[in-house]
């Protein structure tokens, strides 16, 4: 089970463009602060910004190999979060189904009474 809290701070961390866009680049491979960077039209310090929310989230981990500071993308939180999403995408499959269900059952209730099709 997951903690409540590092759940929100997952969800808190994704709402944000830049840094769906920075796990996206992420996903890739390791990469330092300069290249992550480099397409957002920000300033440096609001990219830190942006990592440290995800690092504390722990979506994100920071290492220092001498004057390279690589970040690399820690996945666990997302497939926590993808698993609290499946359950509700199980709960919309399954009321889909049921709808779907009825649907047939009204189509050959009219069928059966001799109705058409109405457009």
């Amino acid at each position: 089970m997951i903690s409540p809290d590092r759940l929100s701070a997952t969800f808190a961390a994704l709402a944000d463009p830049t840094r769906r866009a920075i796990l996206a680049r992420l996903a890739s491979g390791e990469t330092s602060v300069a290249e992550l960077a480099a397409p957002f039209e920000i300033s440096a310090p609001a990219v830190t910004k942006h990592l440290k929310v995800l690092e504390k989230a722990g979506l994100i981990s920071r290492s220092r190999q001498a004057q390279w500071r690589p970040c690399h993308l820690e996945a666990a939180p997302l497939q926590e979060a993808a698993g609290f999403i499946e359950q509700y995408r199980q709960f919309w499959e399954q009321s889909f189904d049921r709808l779907d269900a009825y649907l047939k059952e009204l189509q050959a209730k009219e069928k059966k009474n001799g109705r058409t099709k109405r457009k």
